[in-house]
């Protein structure tokens, strides 16, 4: 492969990135509204408590929302923000990725305390861990993980990458619309910025150019 066809390729980066923190971190916001254990104590075996994502990792929803808030900058600011955003999608990814490993391969008595608590008016780790006779987790731990890691890896892929994304402003400028009537069929985030300037992203008609006389 070219350098030109390896810069080709990295030009579409931005598009990349931006979907798939924006999936990663609406993946983590419905994680936090979902139950990721089901907890039977000693006194109430028939009516499990459902301990959800927000309760058992607090800053889940958060996090999550910073995510999707970051790929949505990502579509319309210059390099260096691009970079600046893409280490804080990987801060948001390792914080995430540390946090919810312990909660996704084991069940700590913290991740359920605030619930038990809650329902049985008994704080403390071990009086709760008494209460306990058995934690059942689900499926959501292991999602809200793979989530959390695929995010710190678009934001690897954005340090590195974001220097070689085209920049809507010049593409679309007006000086070189017509310059680039040739250049094919251009991503959803370009052509959006191009309509927002009054550029026709297919080509075919150039700003500078008069309309036809009637």
């Amino acid at each position: 492969m070219s350098a030109e066809e390896r810069r080709h390729g990295l030009a579409r980066g931005r598009m990349i990135a931006v979907l798939g923190v924006l999936l990663m971190g609406a993946v983590g916001l419905i994680a936090s509204t979902q139950p990721w254990y089901f907890v039977e104590l000693h006194e109430v075996t028939e009516h499990p408590l459902e301990v959800s994502g927000a309760a058992a990792l607090p800053v889940l929803a958060p996090l999550s929302l910073a995510a999707l808030a970051l790929a949505a900058a990502l579509a319309i600011v210059g390099p260096v923000l691009r970079i600046v955003f893409g280490v804080l999608t990987l801060a948001i990814g390792g914080v995430l990725t540390a946090m919810t490993a312990p909660l996704a391969l084991a069940t700590p008595i913290t991740a359920i305390a605030s619930t038990v608590t809650e329902a049985t008016f008994i704080s403390g780790n071990e009086s709760i861990r008494t209460l306990v006779a058995r934690i059942t987790p689900t499926a959501w731990g292991v999602v809200t993980l793979v989530a959390a890691v695929v995010i710190a890896l678009f934001g690897i892929f954005i340090v590195v990458s974001a220097r070689h994304w085209r920049s809507s402003g010049r593409r679309f400028a007006a000086s070189e619309a017509s310059a680039q009537r040739g250049a094919g069929p251009v991503d959803a985030i370009d052509g959006w910025d191009g309509l927002s300037k009054g550029i026709d992203p297919t080509g075919v008609d150039d700003v500078n150019t008069p309309p036809p006389a009637r």
